[in-house]
């Protein structure tokens, strides 16, 4: 089932709410998350995605499918950067996540398809492992301006997603990672997702149709997709505090503090400098709005 044609039925108040935890297990929700690690919009999906799993995250868990470049805007301008550089900063200035465009003009991409066979060689060491270095994989090219095909670039974002480095130089090239990206594909071609991104929630109890969601939303809907295929009215669960939400994340914009606790952007950055004067966050300079680096 589609989201256009969904309605949301067979609503339930659920009477119990719980503290938000990073590690629970036995979750009747899947999520599939179509991204690309070159694209703006799933890079902007990333603060309703922290939101969706700080207040319901004891319902779900997530899996990124990397699909490639879907979007026929890409396929038609990948080879013009300056196009590219106009898209990625018109979606910026939309959603508050910075892609800084330059990167097209000063260091461009030169093989995009090793990025997303790097993020499956370091899903071979957990899951979770994956969605850090896909996480740093983002950082690098939305933030840094960084050429994530270049190796040196990817061996960077191993280390800071505290990857085994030997392990992840196995298999980064390994018939391994290649059969997963291989799997991802498919997944994309028989799901029918020809957009990025696309998100897909399973109920893995009632094995029921999942509800596919393509494009990127406000907050609300995706809050009421959840419900919907819960059957019923979850009451969120409380958020942890700021300090703790930044030492778990490591790396985050004054968007994604600001969608999770629902802050304006200036409460958001009033919460961050006063950390920041407590030495307990480094402030991230970028091209739009700020990110901030939690010191451990």
């Amino acid at each position: 089932m589609n989201w256009e044609h969904s309605g949301v039925e067979s609503i339930y108040q659920s009477n119990t709410s719980e503290k938000y935890s990073f590690n629970l297990v036995q979750k009747p929700i899947e999520i599939y998350v179509f991204v690309d690690p070159l694209c703006p919009e799933c890079w902007s999906l990333e603060p309703f995605l922290k939101k969706l799993s700080m207040e319901y995250g004891r319902f779900f868990t997530i899996r990124p499918i990397i699909s490639g470049h879907l979007n026929t805007l890409n396929k038609d301008q990948f080879d013009r950067p300056r196009k590219i550089k106009d898209i990625w900063e018109k979606t910026s200035k939309r959603t508050g996540m910075c892609c800084d465009g330059d990167l097209w003009l000063e260091n461009p991409v030169s093989f995009p398809w090793i990025a997303s066979l790097a993020i499956k060689a370091a899903e071979l060491q957990g899951k979770k492992s994956g969605r850090i270095f896909l996480r740093k994989v983002q950082e690098s090219a939305f933030l840094y301006k960084q050429d994530i095909s270049d190796e040196e670039i990817l061996y960077s974002c191993a280390k800071a997603a505290n990857l085994d480095i030997e392990e992840f130089s196995t298999d980064l090239y390994s018939s391994s990672a290649k059969k997963a990206f291989q799997c991802d594909l498919k997944l994309t071609q028989e799901m029918e997702v020809d957009y990025i991104p696309t998100i897909v929630f399973f109920n893995q109890v009632t094995e029921e149709q999942g509800i596919k969601i393509s494009g990127l939303y406000p907050y609300d809907i995706y809050v009421r997709v959840l419900r919907e295929i819960l059957e019923k009215q979850p009451i969120p669960s409380e958020k942890p505090t700021l300090e703790h939400f930044l030492s778990v994340f490591k790396t985050v914009s004054t968007k994604e503090i600001a969608v999770v606790y629902d802050w304006s952007i200036a409460k958001a950055e009033k919460e961050m400098k006063k950390l920041q004067l407590k030495q307990k966050v480094e402030r991230i300079p970028v091209k739009y709005g700020d990110f901030w680096k939690y010191e451990d």
